[in-house]
């Protein structure tokens, strides 16, 4: 799952575009099963006062289709284009020593294999080709590594870091090789 968020809450999907004319819309979500975002009963918004409580949804590729309640137009529905939808921490199922939500990372220390620090996890983002780890060094520099077992072989929760093995040899803050 992803999303960064105060630790109460976790972001768990955000609303796109109006969907045809009956008052569906798009929703992307942040979840390992698409559909399972329908089963939280009503959703916490990043706009004061508004919950959202899905009255019906269909899978669509890798996009929920969804009908809200109170919302039985294209033009209320298009108003909550970029809604960001949350669930209380409580209500998910905890996780063992194994699992985790992304949300749990953001503060780890970032490590190198061989111990040094390069910084703190500030985010685990998804621009459409996969999970990046964002680590954000003292200096105020960032850096962007695959979220993979390879690069980030490592996660220790409980001791407040994770281990980032870099995909090629260069420290961080030197140029990658051409």
């Amino acid at each position: 799952m992803a999303g960064e968020t105060d630790g109460k809450s976790l972001l768990m999907g955000r609303i796109g575009a109006a969907h045809g004319i009956r008052g569906e819309v798009r929703i992307t979500p942040f979840t390992e099963d698409p559909l399972a975002l329908t089963g939280y009963g009503p959703l916490a918004t990043d706009r004061p006062g508004l919950t959202i409580t899905i009255a019906a949804a269909r899978l669509q590729k890798n996009v929920i289709i969804a009908r809200l309640k109170g919302f039985a137009d294209r033009t209320a529905v298009e108003a909550l284009n970029g809604v960001s939808l949350f669930v209380a921490r409580e209500q998910l199922p905890p996780t063992d020593d194994d699992d985790f939500y992304h949300a749990d990372l953001v503060g780890l220390d970032a490590r190198l294999e061989d111990g040094p620090s390069i910084g703190k996890v500030i985010a685990v983002p998804n621009f459409g080709a996969g999970d990046l780890i964002e680590i954000g060094g003292s200096d105020g520099e960032t850096f962007l590594f695959p979220f993979t077992k390879a690069v980030v072989p490592h996660i220790h929760l409980k001791d407040g870091y994770l281990i980032i093995a870099p995909p090629f040899d260069a420290e961080p803050g030197e140029e990658e090789p051409d």
